[in-house]
């Protein structure tokens, strides 16, 4: 049966058409339930033995971490819901598809939209989503005249107006709290996101708010848009400083400066990461606050911290709240000082932390309310209800946000579930992963059904492929970390008879086993890259894959695809050959067993030759890229030695990097450029490239005063210049320029994938290592990037067929955003992971050592730890004592105390005494404190 339905766009160029498009219905579309007896089906999903329910769009919105729990079943989800999800929330639509899908729930997706007998025609003057309301409604009752008075449909809403048309038409309807309250089960009812309104009569019963406002109202999407466009206000992604959760930045194209942010209050209900609209305060007002090192129980002071003027529009009265104090203070710098004036995209998201239960009487239905404290300190406190508050009170939880109204304190939430015991090292192993949005749950089955039976070996297939080179007669061999099992890259180096070497980066194969649009693919896609914390691995790929199949061992044959140069002694290179291959490494050797070989001249054997041969070669490589304008940074890489039975931490200390670990990284990077080149000669719009944007002049802004503070002229202008002044920056002792390169590292921008097509090529650039390309294709066990430029090559070589993936240019994109958001997640979740196990080294350890001091701030300075790759504040004043008698030369990055001789500069050696304290509970830190 076909049918006319008609909608209306608005076009880019902003004119509205209206639109018809052929909509076919059908009568073989099946219910679902296990009880009909007209429509055959095997795909049963709902059991007769409960209630059927019909959600509808704001409880799928709204109360998705509810639906997820186990305890709610037997749900239709008609498809208009869906595509109404879909539309306006992807993260809820993606959530809900797992559902769908998963086995253990009986989530049923009804098409009622092409179903003959529930599809609704649009009414003249209908609004969509009423239009959406009544066509739920209507499958509600098609579905209790289908199954019959047997079965009870239940419609789930808490829109009042569909709800009370419901019940006229004679359809049982609840809204979701009720129904959870039928239940009978306590807990659950934290699950239900209650709406503002109800909330804010909740807390008024407890305890009546002194203020009517504590925020200024956001203003609308209307009259932001219009600023925006007239340069009034201005638009950035909101960062909270990590020291002080009073202190923001936003970034901002239109003024080409970061606009400084001091204070909850001019912070207006924003989180970190939120997308704001920033408005300039008066310039006379931009001197009014020092950066300061937050003490941790200032986040008590909510008097001051949460003031909002009178007047509606009037700026805030205060703005010196950095450190939770009042009072002028005096100018440090002219940069921009703002306040947000709207959110334009959330960043809401579930948090990791523990409850502060509130000094006054439960609310009604034996619900508490409780302060929810993140583990992160730049996210601000969240009020919940709960009936659990006992069982809750010494436990890590999960908690997401609802809403923060301008009147109300702190942003409204729900519980969401427990973690675990605080303190635990696994508990708080699972916060970090949480934290990062990493993905932990088990491969399913549909996964794991993709995977090669093992034991698995070459096949006759594999031999007599054409397109496959046989390689395992090469002296192939691997260099990696120690312990590494997923080892996804070999080497090779011989000498030709010309006396040039053919040298042979191996790949592992990866794409031989994971397809283009299998539930492999796509979990390895969604996942972006495997995760390292300290103590353990979380993979992208199934470990039969990682450990096996795919991991290039010693003395087993594997697939492969190689990048194969002739190369002159000094390292040019002659010819570049591109081939999928059959290896068999000699040796897996870690980075300390190779330096050993090459250090020992005793050690002549074949693979020691080849290794010192290699690292001839690497060396003039490595200079040559120098000479290029390469930087050389540096990072404060940890190495913990840990217990193989507790787990705990042993030892900590700085990371070795070894020459033969830059040999490696230095093949590697030739490899992935050559592979760039390749591609993009092949595919010059669709090819996954990874760049690095050049730093900004204010980004380089605080290096250059760190170096001038100590007499050092850092010359910016290019990569190649900053790289020279790096390599003069040399001090009194070997760790001072380390030091100045990982203050660089910290100045410069993250590299990011992107799609070839959608940057001009001026734009491919990559800063750091100096290469107008760069891609990623040496990982493909660990980064789902290099899986992507695999099937790039292989196209590229008519070995298979592009991927229609790389022809939606869209999707393209979405693909690169999604990569860059999950290989950052992973850094700040392996990063994280240092700090935990840090925590729990220093607790029984007390320690005096040797800092560097590395940023001045009005009340102390941060300091870097060279022993073990630790970075913190030290406090100079105790709270209540504002600055105290210390003056601060922003310029000359010095602290001087009045009346004595007692002064601190940048880079300046301070001994500090380390220990674990916990000022709040349940919120251990390391404290840094002067000797």
């Amino acid at each position: 049966m076909l049918q006319s339905k008609s909608f209306v766009k608005k076009t880019k160029q902003g004119r509205v058409v209206k639109v018809v498009r052929e909509h076919y219905l059908r009568d073989d579309i099946h219910c679902g339930a296990e009880i009909c007896k007209v429509c055959q089906s095997s795909s049963v999903r709902l059991s007769s033995s409960a209630s059927i329910l019909i959600i509808d769009t704001n409880v799928v919105l709204h109360q998705i971490d509810l639906l997820e729990n186990p305890a709610i079943n037997n749900v239709i989800v008609l498809s208009v819901v869906l595509d109404e999800v879909r539309n306006r929330n992807m993260s809820v639509y993606n959530r809900m598809k797992a559902l769908c899908t998963d086995a253990m729930k009986n989530f049923y997706v009804f098409s009622n939209e092409h179903h003959r007998d529930t599809y609704v025609k649009e009414m003249v003057g209908e609004s969509p989503n009423d239009r959406n309301d009544r066509a739920i409604r209507f499958a509600a009752r098609w579905y209790q005249s289908h199954l019959g008075e047997g079965t009870q449909i239940l419609l789930i809403t808490n829109d009042r107006e569909n709800k009370r048309k419901a019940v006229e038409e004679g359809i049982s309807a609840e809204t979701i709290e009720s129904y959870v309250r039928s239940l009978q089960q306590p807990n659950l009812l934290d699950l239900v996101v209650i709406p503002t309104s109800a909330v804010k009569e909740e807390i008024d019963d407890l305890r009546p708010l002194k203020r009517k406002a504590f925020y200024l109202e956001h203003k609308p999407m209307s009259e932001i848009t219009s600023g925006l466009l007239h340069r009034i206000y201005h638009q950035g992604k909101l960062r909270v400083n990590r020291y002080n959760p009073f202190e923001a930045y936003v970034g901002s194209e239109s003024i080409g400066d970061e606009i400084v942010i001091y204070g909850r209050v001019n912070m207006n209900r924003a989180f970190d990461e939120d997308v704001v609209a920033v408005e300039l305060l008066p310039k006379d007002q931009w001197s009014g606050v020092k950066s300061f090192i937050a003490v941790d129980d200032d986040e008590d002071e909510e008097d001051d911290i949460h003031m909002v003027p009178s007047s509606a529009d009037a700026p805030p009265r205060n703005t010196n709240v950095a450190n939770g104090h009042s009072g002028s203070t005096p100018i440090i710098s002219d940069r921009p000082v703002g306040r947000v004036i709207g959110i334009i995209k959330r960043n809401w998201d579930s948090y990791c932390g523990s409850l502060e239960p509130m000094p006054f009487p439960a609310g009604n239905g034996g619900a508490a309310s409780a302060l929810f404290v993140s583990k992160d300190r730049r996210i601000p406190k969240i009020r919940i209800l709960t009936h659990q508050l006992g069982n809750l009170i010494d436990k890590r939880i999960i908690v997401t946000v609802d809403s923060w109204d301008c009147s109300s304190k702190y942003p409204s939430g729900h519980y969401v579930r427990t973690i675990g015991e605080i303190g635990d090292r696994d508990t708080e192993s699972e916060v970090i992963l949480i934290d990062n949005d990493i993905n932990t749950r088990p491969f399913s089955v549909q996964v794991l059904a993709c995977l090669p039976p093992l034991p698995w070996s070459l096949s006759v297939e594999d031999m007599a492929n054409p397109h496959r080179e046989d390689l395992r007669h090469l002296r192939v061999f691997s260099v990696d970390p120690p312990g590494c099992r997923d080892i996804d890259d070999a080497l090779h180096c011989t000498t030709s008879a010309n006396g040039n070497f053919e040298v042979g980066v191996h790949i592992a194969d990866v794409t031989n086993f994971v397809y283009p649009g299998t539930p492999l693919d796509e979990e390895a896609a969604q996942r972006g890259t495997s995760v390292y914390l300290v103590e353990k691995r979380i993979d992208m790929l199934p470990k039969p894959l990682t450990e096996d199949i795919c991991s290039l061992r010693a003395d087993v044959e594997r697939l492969a695809f190689s990048v194969i140069w002739e190369m002159t002694p000094n390292a040019e290179i002659i010819s570049t050959k591109y081939t999928k291959s059959i290896i068999k490494s000699c040796a897996a050797l870690s980075y300390i067993e190779a330096q050993a070989r090459m250090d020992d001249s005793r050690m002549v054997d074949p693979v020691t030759t080849d290794l010192r041969n290699l690292n001839s070669l690497a060396k003039i490589m490595r200079q040559r890229r120098v000479d290029r304008g390469a930087l050389t940074l540096a990072s404060a890489e940890v190495k913990f030695q840990i217990d193989t039975e507790t787990h705990d931490p042993l030892d900590i200390g700085m990371y070795q990097i070894r020459e033969a670990n830059q040999m490696i990284e230095e093949f590697m990077l030739a490899a992935n450029v050559s592979v760039a080149e390749k591609i993009l000669k092949h595919f010059p719009l669709c090819s996954l490239l990874r760049r690095h944007p050049t730093p900004t002049k204010e980004m380089l802004e605080p290096l250059v005063h760190t170096a001038a503070s100590v007499g050092l002229d850092l010359d910016i202008s290019t990569s190649k210049a900053l790289a020279d002044s790096l390599d003069h920056a040399v001090g009194d002792d070997p760790y001072f320029n380390k030091l100045i390169r990982i203050l660089a590292t910290r100045c410069m921008t993250q590299a990011v994938y992107f799609c070839s097509g959608d940057l001009a090529p001026a734009e491919f650039h990559h800063y750091g290592l100096a290469s107008p390309l760069y891609t990623h294709f040496t990982s493909p066990i660990r980064r789902y990037a290099d899986v992507m430029v695999h099937r790039l090559l292989a196209a590229a070589l008519e070995i298979a067929k592009l991927p229609p993936v790389f022809l939606d240019g869209q999707r393209l994109t979405q693909l690169a955003d999604n990569l860059n958001h999950r290989h950052r997640n992973a850094q700040m979740a392996g990063r994280a992971s240092v700090e935990l196990h840090t925590l729990i080294y220093f607790r029984k350890r007390p320690t005096d050592t040797e800092a560097r001091i590395v940023k001045i701030k009005a009340n102390g300075f941060i300091v870097f730890v060279p022993k073990f790759g630790i970075e913190g504040p030290v406090h100079l004043t105790a709270k209540g004592d504002k600055q105290g008698d210390w003056s601060v030369d922003a310029k000359g990055q010095t602290m001087t105390k009045a009346g004595t001789n007692t002064s601190y500069r940048t880079l300046q050696t301070v001994r500090i005494h380390l220990e674990v304290v916990e000022p709040q509970p349940h919120r251990p830190k390391l404290e840094l404190t002067l000797i």
